[in-house]
């Protein structure tokens, strides 16, 4: 059985180091591509069709919430979990209308991730614990 693939985008080549390490220490996903930028990540998702996306939502000119919205409105399969350093309701309000299915706190990224990607291939969602609340989403206890 093969594993999931993952689509790693992140404007900071550190955070996309940390998460493929952290991945690969799992050892149940396969990173197949990384971005730097939107329209990099809208191109990799043609050429490789992961299964999840970890997306950054300040990459720049195309944030990761204008590339969810046009994924979602393409027809894109993929389950979007966002990584990000904004701790606030209305990046979290966005991101999860514009198609994502988790909201991953960067500061909690080697608490969070990897349970936010089983719950999304799981088909439910997920909310790093400290931005949850009074929602229908998966966390850590």
């Amino acid at each position: 059985m093969s594993r999931p693939s993952v689509l790693l985008a992140d404007d900071s080549s550190a955070i996309v180091r940390h998460v493929s390490r952290l991945l690969q220490r799992d050892n149940q996903y396969e990173v197949v591509a990384t971005a730097r930028d939107g329209a990099g990540v809208l191109r990799e998702f043609q050429r490789f069709k992961p299964d999840v996306i970890v997306l950054d939502i300040s990459m720049g000119e195309l944030s990761g919430i204008d590339v969810a919205r046009h994924l979602r409105d393409s027809g894109c399969y993929a389950k979007i979990v966002f990584l990000t350093v904004h701790e606030d309701s209305d990046f979290l309000a966005a991101a999860m209308g514009s198609g994502g299915s988790a909201y991953v706190i960067k500061s909690r990224l080697d608490i969070d991730l990897l349970a936010a990607i089983r719950a999304v291939l799981n088909g439910r969602h997920f909310v790093s614990a400290n931005l949850l609340q009074e929602r229908d989403y998966d966390h850590p206890q």
